[in-house]
């Protein structure tokens, strides 16, 4: 694929944009449809508009409800559109408006919240009044968050639609709690770039053309993969805004460059990406309202967008960055993208100084993470192979939770780093010599990026760790860890080499472990009903889970499983070394994980090789 970074620049005319009403109508009663606040609204998408224009960049207008019902508004888009080709799309925020209350009588304004009828209905409510004031059908849509059975329907009725925003990217409880518990938006476990959805699940990518829902997804705004995972993804984004409100900026001379050093990362994605990039900037009126935000001043504010729009402005000039509307992008992306394509993201911090480092890596079949701080540790996993149906909304099992399950969560479920008794989720690995024992998770390394063609014609994404030093008290040694994700498998390699020791005849046990559960927040689950195996020769070494603390370790073993009924996930581990004994482990109340693993021996030269498999239960 030649290089190409693109931008999509998506605004929306949101005429009740959130929080906004309480600001302007200060010491007020509630009036969604205070002149001042719908004026201020229009205002700030004009100069937003305005803004793009001149750096020469084109829109999608993202037409709300409300704005449906604002003659000005509609007028605008139809000019912009006719002169700057900007794309006019629909979509579902912004409903809050006295017309949507008047006629549903709630509250609610997030489209994924409402029992599926109520879906339905909101949806040719939009984008039939959509089609009265433009004649035609959008052909690109969006929300926070829209679950599958919603994109089902939308494709079906309304076949114009070739792409959506669909997901805010870790937006869970880390965002939940700073908000002080009071942002119900729950969406952990998607991608962070842009991906084709599963008709089961909107967060799995389609692995077919029977799982393909019909459109192209992106996600709200481009975040940053390590500010974003590791506390509150809002102010770690190329929304200028966001950046704000983190207090990422000079406050004396108002200079950003956190966000253009985040842009700038995400440009350098395309060197394990085929040479293809993206990123995405969504901004709707709420955010530069003329009493300001986060501390930051109105002239803040507008500066703050002005210099986001002038970088990518200047980017193109210079031949850097192409900007396009959705349904452009939408078709780019199909043209050049097949379904088991990957998406790869080898991310290091820009923002605290440290020399962390982690990739990314996502599929139809897995989303992964690896964390080169902790040896090259798996912290995150998310098993899409389960194409796992998870409704959501009212009447539903999870009103509010759209976040796609996970196996392993470091922030969730503590990782190596435990306070007590018990263990967390992590995969790595341990090595024993003489009674002394050491975990890779402690051995801080940087990784490299290769992309391989094999003789079946698939492509291997290899993450190559540089070699570490371990010492136990008689013998020292250096190992290098290969982790390799081969495109259209559902399963990752992982080699471990010796390349030298101080004693080339010592022998060094290697404990390859996979400590696991399932959940989306950091709350248990019951885990009873989830299957242990140990397989050999025909014999399934098997244990139901109770609590009770149990093992089981089998020499020679073909394969370990665990089966994870809630999610409907078979999650296995199999190994190609020198003496290599499969187990599990059952967890207790206070540590309620389970654990697969290999241990083995090996010497200087030798490898230990694993493979850890997901697939859908039945």
């Amino acid at each position: 694929m030649e290089s190409k970074f693109i931008l999509n620049l998506i605004h929306r005319p949101e005429m009740v944009p959130e929080y906004a009403e309480k600001v302007t109508g200060q010491g007020k009663e509630e009036n969604l449809g205070r002149k001042t606040l719908l004026t201020e609204s229009l205002d700030i998408f004009k100069t937003q508009q305005a803004i793009a224009h001149k750096n020469g960049l084109k829109t999608t207008i993202q037409m709300t409800y409300a704005s449906l019902f604002n003659d000005e508004a509609v007028a605008l888009a139809k000019h912009d559109h006719e002169m700057y080709g900007d794309e006019i799309g629909s979509t579902l925020l912004g409903l809050s408006c006295e017309e949507f209350r008047k006629k549903y009588r709630t509250k609610d304004f997030c489209i994924w919240m409402f029992d599926l009828e109520t879906k339905k209905q909101i949806v040719d409510d939009v984008f039939g009044k959509f089609y009265d004031r433009f004649g035609f059908y959008p052909a690109s849509t969006g929300s926070y968050y829209m679950d599958a059975p919603l994109i089902n329907y939308i494709k079906e009725k309304y076949p114009t639609i070739q792409c959506a925003v669909a997901t805010c990217w870790e937006e869970g409880p880390k965002a939940y709690h700073t908000c002080n518990n009071s942002w119900y938006t729950l969406f952990d476990g998607g991608p962070w770039a842009p991906w084709i959805p599963s008709r089961a699940n909107t967060h799995a990518p389609a692995a077919n053309e029977a799982e393909d829902s019909g459109i192209v997804a992106i996600p709200h705004l481009s975040r940053d993969l390590i500010a974003c995972y590791d506390g509150n993804g809002s102010n770690f984004g190329t929304h200028p805004q966001n950046v704000l409100r983190g207090m990422i900026y000079d406050t004396k001379t108002w200079e950003l460059p956190y966000l253009y050093n985040l842009i700038d990362q995400y440009r350098y994605q395309e060197k394990f990406n085929d040479g293809y990039a993206y990123n995405m900037m969504f901004v709707g009126p709420g955010w530069m309202n003329k009493m300001g935000r986060w501390e930051a001043p109105y002239e803040l504010l507008l500066h703050s967008y002005e210099e986001g729009c002038a970088y990518y402005g200047k980017l193109k000039q210079e031949g850097k960055l192409t900007d396009m509307t959705m349904s452009e992008f939408a078709g780019f992306y199909r043209q050049t993208h097949g379904y088991t394509t990957p998406e790869c993201a080898l991310w290091r911090d820009i923002l605290y100084g440290s020399d962390k480092q982690l990739f990314w890596y996502c599929d139809p079949f897995m989303r992964a993470c690896v964390n080169m701080d902790q040896g090259g540790a798996i912290v995150d996993l998310r098993p899409y192979a389960a194409k796992l149906e998870w409704p959501v909304g009212i009447g539903t099992p999870h009103v509010q939770d759209c976040s796609y399950p996970f196996l392993i969560q470091e922030k969730y479920r503590a990782g190596y780093f435990t306070h007590y008794a018990g263990e967390g989720t992590v995969r790595s690995a341990k090595l024993r010599h003489n009674g002394e024992e050491v975990d890779l998770c402690l051995c801080r390394t940087h990784a490299h990026f290769r992309a391989e063609t094999l003789e079946n014609g698939r492509t291997a994404r290899k993450l190559i760790l540089d070699p570490v030093e371990i010492r136990f008290s008689d013998c020292t040694l250096t190992l290098q860890t290969v982790l390799t994700f081969v495109e259209g498998e559902s399963d990752i390699r992982i080699d471990r080499r010796i390349l030298e020791m101080s004693d080339p005849d010592a022998e060094i046990e290697i404990d390859e472990y996979m400590v696991a559960c399932y959940g989306t927040t950091e709350y248990p689950e019951d885990m009873t009903g989830i299957r242990l195996y140990a397989d050999k020769d025909g014999d399934n070494h098997e244990l139901d889970y109770a609590y009770l603390c149990r093992e089981c370790v089998v020499p020679g073993a073909e394969q370990v499983r665990a089966v994870v009924p809630p999610i409907r996930t078979v999650v296995s581990m199999t190994a190609s070394g020198r003496d290599a004994a499969g187990y599990y482990k059952e967890g207790y109340a206070f540590s309620p994980m389970f654990t697969l693993g290999y241990k083995g021996t090996i010497k200087e030269k030798e490898a230990f090789t694993t493979w850890l498999k997901l697939a859908r239960e039945d």
